[in-house]
Protein backbone atom coordinates (compact mmCIF):
# COMPACT_ATOMS: atom_id res chain seq x y z
CA UNK A 1 0.00 0.00 0.00
CA UNK A 2 2.51 2.56 -1.17
CA UNK A 3 1.66 6.12 -0.26
CA UNK A 4 -1.28 5.09 1.96
CA UNK A 5 -1.13 5.74 5.66
CA UNK A 6 -2.31 2.71 7.60
CA UNK A 7 -4.51 3.12 10.65
CA UNK A 8 -3.42 1.71 14.02
CA UNK A 9 -6.37 -0.70 13.79
CA UNK A 10 -5.12 -2.04 10.47
CA UNK A 11 -1.53 -2.31 11.72
CA UNK A 12 -2.61 -4.15 14.88
CA UNK A 13 -4.75 -6.56 12.85
CA UNK A 14 -1.95 -7.13 10.33
CA UNK A 15 0.48 -7.93 13.14
CA UNK A 16 -2.01 -10.37 14.64
CA UNK A 17 -2.50 -12.17 11.31
CA UNK A 18 1.25 -12.33 10.68
CA UNK A 19 1.87 -13.82 14.13
CA UNK A 20 -1.10 -16.19 14.45
CA UNK A 21 -1.83 -16.96 10.78
CA UNK A 22 0.05 -20.28 10.58
CA UNK A 23 -1.65 -21.71 13.68
CA UNK A 24 -5.06 -20.52 12.49
CA UNK A 25 -4.45 -22.06 9.06
CA UNK A 26 -3.67 -25.41 10.72
CA UNK A 27 -6.96 -25.14 12.59
CA UNK A 28 -8.80 -24.36 9.35
CA UNK A 29 -7.07 -27.32 7.65
CA UNK A 30 -8.26 -29.62 10.43
CA UNK A 31 -11.82 -28.36 9.89
CA UNK A 32 -11.86 -28.65 6.10
CA UNK A 33 -9.40 -31.44 5.33
CA UNK A 34 -8.09 -29.45 2.37
CA UNK A 35 -5.40 -26.78 2.15
CA UNK A 36 -7.25 -24.72 -0.47
CA UNK A 37 -10.55 -24.85 1.41
CA UNK A 38 -8.70 -24.00 4.63
CA UNK A 39 -7.24 -20.86 3.07
CA UNK A 40 -10.70 -19.78 1.89
CA UNK A 41 -12.27 -20.53 5.28
CA UNK A 42 -9.56 -18.65 7.17
CA UNK A 43 -9.83 -15.67 4.84
CA UNK A 44 -13.60 -15.46 5.38
CA UNK A 45 -13.13 -15.72 9.15
CA UNK A 46 -10.44 -13.03 9.15
CA UNK A 47 -12.69 -10.66 7.21
CA UNK A 48 -15.41 -11.11 9.85
CA UNK A 49 -12.82 -10.66 12.59
CA UNK A 50 -11.47 -7.46 11.06
CA UNK A 51 -14.96 -6.01 10.85
CA UNK A 52 -15.39 -6.69 14.59
CA UNK A 53 -11.81 -5.91 15.59
CA UNK A 54 -12.74 -2.87 17.70
CA UNK A 55 -15.17 -4.94 19.79
CA UNK A 56 -12.61 -7.61 20.71
CA UNK A 57 -11.25 -5.94 23.82
CA UNK A 58 -9.19 -8.80 25.23
CA UNK A 59 -6.23 -9.78 22.98
CA UNK A 60 -6.42 -13.31 24.41
CA UNK A 61 -9.93 -13.68 22.94
CA UNK A 62 -8.84 -13.05 19.35
CA UNK A 63 -7.95 -16.66 18.47
CA UNK A 64 -11.23 -17.85 19.93
CA UNK A 65 -13.13 -15.28 17.90
CA UNK A 66 -11.43 -16.36 14.66
CA UNK A 67 -11.97 -20.05 15.44
CA UNK A 68 -15.66 -19.46 16.19
CA UNK A 69 -15.97 -17.51 12.91
CA UNK A 70 -14.37 -20.44 11.04
CA UNK A 71 -16.70 -22.99 12.63
CA UNK A 72 -19.76 -20.82 11.97
CA UNK A 73 -18.72 -20.27 8.34
CA UNK A 74 -18.17 -23.99 7.85
CA UNK A 75 -21.56 -24.84 9.37
CA UNK A 76 -23.23 -22.27 7.11
CA UNK A 77 -21.48 -23.81 4.11
CA UNK A 78 -22.69 -27.30 5.08
CA UNK A 79 -26.24 -26.01 5.39
CA UNK A 80 -26.10 -24.28 2.00
CA UNK A 81 -24.73 -27.40 0.31
CA UNK A 82 -27.07 -29.86 2.00
CA UNK A 83 -28.71 -32.17 -0.49
CA UNK A 84 -32.41 -32.82 -0.44
CA UNK A 85 -33.12 -36.54 0.02
CA UNK A 86 -36.27 -38.13 -1.36
CA UNK A 87 -37.32 -41.76 -0.81
CA UNK A 88 -37.14 -43.99 -3.88
CA UNK A 89 -37.41 -47.64 -4.82
CA UNK A 90 -34.13 -47.47 -6.71
CA UNK A 91 -30.85 -47.48 -4.85
CA UNK A 92 -28.41 -45.03 -6.47
CA UNK A 93 -24.84 -45.99 -7.18
CA UNK A 94 -22.66 -45.49 -4.14
CA UNK A 95 -20.11 -42.72 -4.42
CA UNK A 96 -16.57 -43.87 -3.76
CA UNK A 97 -14.61 -41.37 -1.69
CA UNK A 98 -11.46 -40.07 -3.27
CA UNK A 99 -8.61 -41.45 -1.12
CA UNK A 100 -6.28 -38.59 -2.04
CA UNK A 101 -8.12 -36.04 0.10
CA UNK A 102 -6.56 -37.46 3.22
CA UNK A 103 -3.01 -38.62 3.19
CA UNK A 104 -1.92 -41.83 4.85
CA UNK A 105 0.64 -39.90 6.83
CA UNK A 106 -1.96 -37.53 8.30
CA UNK A 107 -4.08 -40.52 9.28
CA UNK A 108 -1.15 -42.26 10.95
CA UNK A 109 -0.18 -39.10 12.85
CA UNK A 110 -3.76 -38.52 13.99
CA UNK A 111 -4.10 -42.11 15.25
CA UNK A 112 -0.71 -41.93 16.97
CA UNK A 113 -1.68 -38.70 18.73
CA UNK A 114 -4.99 -40.26 19.78
CA UNK A 115 -3.06 -43.11 21.47
CA UNK A 116 -1.04 -40.73 23.65
CA UNK A 117 -2.01 -40.37 27.31
CA UNK A 118 -4.29 -37.35 27.89
CA UNK A 119 -1.61 -34.97 29.27
CA UNK A 120 0.85 -35.80 26.48
CA UNK A 121 -1.88 -35.45 23.84
CA UNK A 122 -2.98 -32.07 25.23
CA UNK A 123 0.58 -30.81 25.36
CA UNK A 124 1.32 -31.89 21.76
CA UNK A 125 -1.87 -30.29 20.46
CA UNK A 126 -1.24 -27.01 22.29
CA UNK A 127 2.37 -26.89 21.08
CA UNK A 128 2.14 -28.07 17.49
CA UNK A 129 -1.46 -27.36 16.48
CA UNK A 130 -2.26 -24.25 18.52
CA UNK A 131 1.35 -23.04 18.19
CA UNK A 132 1.68 -22.04 21.85
CA UNK A 133 5.07 -21.62 23.50
CA UNK A 134 6.10 -23.98 26.28
CA UNK A 135 5.62 -21.15 28.78
CA UNK A 136 2.09 -20.50 27.51
CA UNK A 137 1.30 -24.22 27.74
CA UNK A 138 2.59 -24.34 31.32
CA UNK A 139 0.41 -21.39 32.25
CA UNK A 140 -2.67 -22.79 30.53
CA UNK A 141 -2.26 -26.26 32.04
CA UNK A 142 -1.23 -24.99 35.48
CA UNK A 143 2.05 -26.92 35.54
CA UNK A 144 5.72 -25.97 35.58
CA UNK A 145 7.75 -25.25 32.46
CA UNK A 146 9.88 -28.32 33.25
CA UNK A 147 6.78 -30.52 33.30
CA UNK A 148 5.76 -29.23 29.88
CA UNK A 149 9.23 -29.86 28.46
CA UNK A 150 9.48 -33.41 29.83
CA UNK A 151 5.91 -34.23 28.77
CA UNK A 152 6.57 -32.98 25.25
CA UNK A 153 9.83 -34.90 25.10
CA UNK A 154 8.13 -38.17 26.13
CA UNK A 155 5.26 -37.57 23.70
CA UNK A 156 7.55 -36.85 20.74
CA UNK A 157 9.67 -39.90 21.59
CA UNK A 158 6.54 -42.05 21.65
CA UNK A 159 5.30 -40.62 18.34
CA UNK A 160 8.67 -41.27 16.70
CA UNK A 161 8.65 -44.85 18.02
CA UNK A 162 5.16 -45.37 16.55
CA UNK A 163 6.32 -43.94 13.22
CA UNK A 164 9.38 -46.21 13.19
CA UNK A 165 7.18 -49.26 13.85
CA UNK A 166 4.84 -48.32 11.02
CA UNK A 167 7.73 -47.75 8.61
CA UNK A 168 9.23 -51.08 9.64
CA UNK A 169 5.94 -52.89 8.99
CA UNK A 170 5.42 -51.30 5.58
CA UNK A 171 8.97 -51.76 4.31
CA UNK A 172 9.84 -55.05 5.95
Amino acid sequence: MAGTKQTPRYEEFSSYVAERGPALLRMARSITGSHNDAEDLLQAALVKTFLSWDRINDPRARDGYVRRAMVNARISEWRRNRLEVYPTDEIPEQRVDDPTWRSDLADVVRRSIDRLPPRQRTTVILRYYDDLTEAQIAERMGVTLGTVKSTLSRAVHRLRRDADLIIERTTG
